[in-house]
């Protein structure tokens, strides 16, 4: 009986080193992936998503972010010229992706640091477009409309999904970003519009990854009308504080948060089942 039971104890302490060793395994990035990919006979892992979950402090930051892009990018024109200013900010924005894409799971500071570049490099873009090259806004926007259209019709079409929860692998994080870069370019009418998509998912049953990208594309427009609202002077209709005082104005409520955030994971993904390329 002795016997019986040392062997048992043996082949108890194997399984568990045996467990122990897949749960291992599952945590080491295969093929590109940041998610823990499944090992043959280990069932399903979890796996890490690269963004926030969304989340009503997900929609503030955002539009903080967008509204102290318009500011800054100005600031930083007036006082350095469009030129340096515009490699100035590429050179942040490449930084911050550079970390991001090399994050193995969504951290909150990274992640806004470069949607905060995204911002002011998107504004500067648009603005050097149309002060140097003398192109209009219209046929800006146009252009960048019909690339957005274009990206997310090549991502749905690779990926079978456009959800933000699927973002756990190399080549969608990729797909993320292009689309984020390509939202360049009076508060209360964006205010509005900016509502529609969240109360057609609720009342009208619209699709949810149609409404985030929908709301997602307003939170530019929103953010700048109100920026530049509160920067620019008395005579063309604002309050006249400044870019500068409004740039920095915005960005104490974007650290606190972003670092309420961090702290707290309120907007950590939950691990979610990792099938290599599920939805």
């Amino acid at each position: 009986m002795q016997k019986v039971a040392d062997t048992a104890h043996r082949a108890g302490r194997a399984d568990r080193t045996m467990a122990q060793s897949s749960s291992e395994a599952l945590a080491r990035p295969v093929g590109g992936e940041w998610s823990r990919t499944p090992v043959p006979g280990a069932g399903h892992a979890p796996g890490w998503s690269k963004v926030p979950q969304v989340t009503a402090l997900f929609w503030g930051v955002k539009v903080l972010t967008t509204g102290m892009g318009e500011t800054a990018s100005d600031y930083l024109a007036r006082t350095l010229g469009p030129i340096p200013a515009g490699g100035l900010g590429l050179a942040g924005l490449v930084a911050l992706l550079v970390l991001q894409f090399r994050s193995t799971r969504y951290r909150p500071v990274v992640y806004w640091s470069a949607i905060v570049m995204v911002s002011v490099f998107g504004t500067m873009a648009a603005d050097v477009v149309h002060v140097v090259a003398g192109i209009p806004y219209t046929v800006s926007v146009i252009a960048f409309s019909l690339g957005l259209a274009g990206l997310l019709t090549v991502w749905y079409a690779s990926e079978g999904t456009l959800s933000i929860h699927s973002i756990r692998t190399r080549r969608r994080e990729t797909f993320y970003w292009a689309t984020v870069l390509t939202n360049l370019p009076s508060g209360l009418l964006f205010t509005a519009l900016i509502a529609v998509p969240a109360l057609s998912g609720r009342f009208l049953g619209l699709n949810a990854v149609a409404a985030f990208w929908w709301a997602y594309v307003l939170t530019r427009p929103l953010g700048a009308s109100f920026a530049d609202w509160m920067g620019v002077s008395t005579a063309r209709g604002g309050l006249g504080w400044g870019t500068g005082p409004v740039t920095l104005a915005l960005i104490v409520p974007i650290v606190l948060l972003v670092g309420y955030l961090a702290i707290s994971h309120k907007d950590t993904p939950s691990e979610l089942p990792a099938t290599g390329t599920a939805a």
